[in-house]
């Protein structure tokens, strides 16, 4: 077998194991916490607005958002988020989101913030 048609099976088996779910040995796996490119997107943005539209602060807001990643599980980040757009939105039954195990869920986010302004900002 020629040395292209090696390489073409190889990369043909490659493509096969991807496909199929298979991961080389080599290859490195997201963390379960790995969050969606819009969620970073979105924080990226809104960050941005805040701390002005220049490279410098895409890069601060880029390096604060892996930082929040690295200590808070995206679903936690989620419903913290969720809670927080609920209850700035208001309404009659918004006070059950004031509850103990909400705010919690709210503290938990904006430690992570924080940890992520001292390390990028």
């Amino acid at each position: 077998m020629n040395r292209s048609r090696a390489t073409l099976t190889a990369l043909a088996a490659a493509g096969t194991m991807m496909l199929l779910g298979a991961v080389p040995s080599g290859a490195v796996e997201l963390p379960h916490n790995d969050y969606p490119t819009i969620a970073r997107a979105d924080y990226v943005f809104a960050c941005m607005q805040v701390n002005g539209q220049t490279r410098e602060a895409l890069e601060r807001c880029s390096c604060s958002i892996d930082a929040i990643a690295e200590l808070l599980p995206y679903s936690d980040y989620e419903e913290a988020e969720t809670v927080m757009s609920v209850v700035q939105r208001g309404g009659e039954n918004v006070s059950m989101l004031h509850g103990p195990i909400f705010q919690e869920k709210i503290k938990k986010l904006k430690r992570a913030q924080v940890e992520g302004e001292l390390r990028c900002f």
